[in-house]
């Protein structure tokens, strides 16, 4: 797994932080970009299962440019949690990119790119996060995502 991080300066304006994420996962493309888009599958692997209140977790997916995706779950001490965005590109297989946005901060609205490589039997996914609010929204999502494609890669 390789992680990068970046926070740079370009044409005297500064961007907001993003972060990349590589992993291989042994299964093929189709079968994780089916674990990001199909609602079911969606829900079989994402959230942090000692933090979610069992049976909680919720995913919808209206895929097509345009469209929105949500995920909703409560957390053991019932606090509820509402992530979504909408669909950018859609490249079946290949590609997407979404916006992603929590309900508590909507206006901290950032953008999800999932690319999908065959890699010699399995997929090589890179995760780019970018547009974060502020360096700590990055590297709390960092550790997040970090986790939820371990539970990715146990689920496929």
């Amino acid at each position: 797994m390789a992680v990068q991080s970046s926070t740079a300066r370009d044409a005297g304006f500064t961007t907001r932080p993003s972060l990349t994420i590589k992993r291989r996962i042994n299964a093929a493309p189709a079968k994780i970009y089916a674990a990001w888009t199909d609602p079911e599958k969606l829900a079989g692997w994402f959230g942090v299962p000692a933090k979610l209140k069992q049976g909680s977790l919720q995913a919808e997916t209206d895929l097509r440019v345009g469209g929105r995706d949500r995920i909703s779950f409560s957390a053991t001490d019932g606090e509820y949690f509402q992530v979504g965005g909408v669909y950018r590109e859609i490249v079946p297989n290949e590609r997407l990119v979404f916006s992603w946005a929590w309900h508590s901060t909507p206006e901290r609205e950032s953008q999800v790119t999932i690319s999908l490589k065959p890699d010699d039997g399995g997929t090589m996914l890179t995760l780019h996060h970018e547009q974060f609010f502020d360096q700590a929204a990055r590297d709390g999502h960092e550790k997040g995502w970090i986790a939820l494609l371990d539970q990715l890669e146990a689920f496929a």
